[in-house]
């Protein structure tokens, strides 16, 4: 028997970010980053919509890019001031991944961090809070899956917390509330979905509902993330790639995902790689190295109309260019010698990095190693 996990609520749809209006409680407490929310004017018509039902409002912002543990402590002490009975992830996944860890500090003040690295081992939460997802990205899926990514600044790693207790009880998937995205991250957050789609496919869990949905979020993200990219105000698009990010995210939550994750978590941490970003470079050398015992690619590549896995990872090395992004690590200026200090650490972090146990082909420590110099230089792999 298996088990579908999925948000509680999931409204979805441009203008659906009213259904805050119908929210039952006393307390909000609002979490996110920058000022993208406030000058969209996105975070005050959360405001008012949730002021109209009723609710007294606290605003938590300045939610870092890649989140750190420090960001979740400061936040969740603000919580146990506040005591909200309704926590609201406004913003990109930094932002709701920081509320889903202040959300278990609000909850269990006293729980370490560093026991929480472990995969499944959040305690019970909804003893104090509910949880509203409100992204404002198209690509990690964090409305709908039970995952925080949080870094801890002084080891330089970035740790995914995974928990179905993170499952939020309402997603709200609104094409508007991205519109204001810039290219650059509409690229990124929307190769990340594409990422998910085809490492939930491939994973070592089988489950039909999340091969159903990956396929689905494959085919909508290729026919929409360049029109999304190069037209930011087609709300048509936005729609369908937020649509995508929430298939891709519900397809992992349920299948879980493989070394591309892993991989990118250390150069995110260590370098400051944008995640999606560098998603895109593994993938098309992962898939590479998978297709050695998997038959799956054949399938996913189907979808777009090719035939091969191969061919499926030169239609993402295709995509990844038409939407602006970078196709080897060193672009990102990041000098061979800074890059051969640190392999060996950040392949032992990806090695032990939780999506690794879920990748269909077991890696050995050379493999993950080899991998990262191919895509370093930006060069196919073959082994």
């Amino acid at each position: 028997m298996s088990k579908l996990f999925i948000a509680g609520e999931v409204f979805h749809g441009a203008g659906s970010l009213a259904e805050l209006k119908n929210i039952k409680g006393k307390k909000a407490f609002i979490v996110t980053g920058g000022n993208s929310m406030r000058k969209s004017g996105t975070l005050d018509r959360s405001i008012a919509f949730l002021e109209e039902a009723g609710l007294e409002i606290f605003v938590f912002d300045g939610v870092e890019e890649d989140p750190s543990s420090a960001t979740s402590f400061r936040g969740a002490e603000a919580m146990r001031a506040f005591e909200p009975d309704w926590i609201v992830g406004l913003g990109g996944c930094s932002a709701i991944d920081a509320a889903k860890m202040m959300w278990v500090f609000y909850e269990y003040p006293d729980a370490d961090f560093d026991a929480l690295v472990k995969p499944f081992t959040v305690p019970t939460l909804r003893n104090k809070a509910k949880f509203i997802a409100i992204p404002s990205t198209s690509g990690t899926g964090t409305e709908t899956t039970g995952l925080a990514v949080i870094t801890d600044r002084e080891k330089g790693v970035k740790y995914p917390i995974v928990s179905y207790e993170l499952t939020p009880d309402i997603a709200i998937v609104d094409g508007e509330v991205c519109a204001s995205m810039p290219a650059h991250i509409t690229s990124n957050t929307g190769l990340d979905a594409l990422t998910h789609c085809v490492e939930a496919y491939v994973s070592n869990i089988d489950d039909n509902y999340a091969d159903v949905l990956s396929k689905g979020g494959l085919e909508i993200v290729f026919n929409n993330l360049k029109e999304a990219v190069n037209n930011p105000t087609n709300i048509q698009a936005r729609q369908n790639m937020h649509d995508a990010s929430f298939m891709a995210g519900l397809a992992f939550n349920n299948a879980w995902l493989g070394i591309v994750h892993s991989l990118s978590h250390q150069v995110g941490a260590l370098y400051g790689i944008p995640h999606g970003a560098a998603n895109a470079i593994f993938l098309p050398n992962v898939i590479r190295y998978n297709a050695k015992v998997s038959k799956r690619f054949p399938d996913l590549a189907k979808v777009i109309g090719k035939e091969t896995a191969e061919e499926l990872a030169q239609a993402i090395e295709t995509l990844r260019g038409e939407v602006n992004n970078i196709a080897s690590i060193k672009e990102f200026g990041i000098s061979k010698a800074d890059w051969d200090k640190n392999i060996d650490y950040i392949t032992n972090n990806a090695l032990l990095d939780p999506c690794t146990g879920f990748n269909p082909r077991v890696p050995v420590l050379q493999d993950l190693k080899d991998i990262y110099n191919a895509c370093y230089e930006g060069v196919v792999f073959n082994g």
